[in-house]
């Protein structure tokens, strides 16, 4: 059974520590959901596991079957079987999705047969339109568009873990419950371990989280079951928050393509 396993990770931005020891181990095909209030380090722990440039690790650990994945470039961390669903996907002017993911299954000796038959079959279980699937990587793609074509990716490719930071932005009620609804299916699909980042509970009522976490100031301050993030839903993040949120520093590096303007 494949495992991530992150343990006592800090992390800085421009000389601030924002994540300052998280600990979490994920199994194959578990759901763990992270909450917290806006600068909490949320977005920060997703782009640390992946290796977003910008980020100084000041200690820990985030293995993935044994395999330290900090020692790893991301796209070493991705071909272990790591996948990362951005906040803000990037637009890709001039290559297609279908480019992007018969490169991407040739780097792992993935099946790239019949890609395109595949890709439409992804499509119809979420509902999104075959005419963007011609088009290059989410350009001219509203928010919720480019958020199906995330998950697409993933119903392709078949990480072993999925990370995905807030996945519900962007979408309609109908295009959440699809796209949740993929994503909890790959669980028991193909054993996809995921940890999803979100504020809101109503994701968590398709994506089933095994366990909810909350992240606040650099910590796990909490951690329960699927009826936490009811909880939280009511009560908010104050009981959590001593000083109020602190804020992560923007880590925007020139070319990046996962630099984000929230970082």
């Amino acid at each position: 059974m494949s495992t991530l396993k992150i343990s006592g990770l800090r992390a800085a931005v421009s000389g601030k520590e924002i994540l300052k020891g998280i600990d979490v181990e994920i199994k194959a095909g578990e759901v763990h959901a992270v909450m917290g209030p806006n600068g909490a380090g949320k977005s920060t722990l997703s782009h640390v596991v992946m290796g977003k440039p910008g980020y100084e690790v000041l200690g820990g650990s985030v293995t993935l079957d044994g395999t330290e994945l900090l020692d790893l470039p991301t796209w070493e961390r991705s071909q272990a079987g790591l996948f990362l669903a951005m906040q803000y996907p990037t637009e890709v002017p001039g290559v297609s999705l279908i480019d992007v993911l018969s490169s991407s299954l040739a780097a792992v000796e993935g099946d790239g047969d019949d890609l395109a038959r595949r890709l439409r079959d992804e499509a119809d279980r979420i509902g999104f339109d075959h005419q963007f699937l011609s088009r290059p990587l989410n350009v001219d793609l509203s928010g919720g568009e480019k958020k199906r074509n995330e998950t697409v990716q993933l119903g392709i490719l078949e990480p072993k873990f999925a990370v995905l930071d807030e996945l519900d932005s962007g979408l309609d009620v109908d295009a959440l419950r699809l796209v949740a609804r993929r994503v909890e299916a790959a669980t028991e699909e193909s054993g996809l371990g995921v940890l999803v980042i979100t504020h809101y509970s109503r994701l968590l009522s398709e994506l089933k989280p095994d366990r909810v976490h909350v992240l606040a100031q650099g910590r796990f301050v909490a951690s329960g079951g699927p009826e936490l993030a009811d909880e939280l839903e009511v009560s908010g993040y104050g009981a959590y928050v001593d000083e109020g949120p602190e804020t992560e520093p923007a880590a925007t590096v020139a070319g990046d393509p996962f630099a984000d303007p929230l970082a």
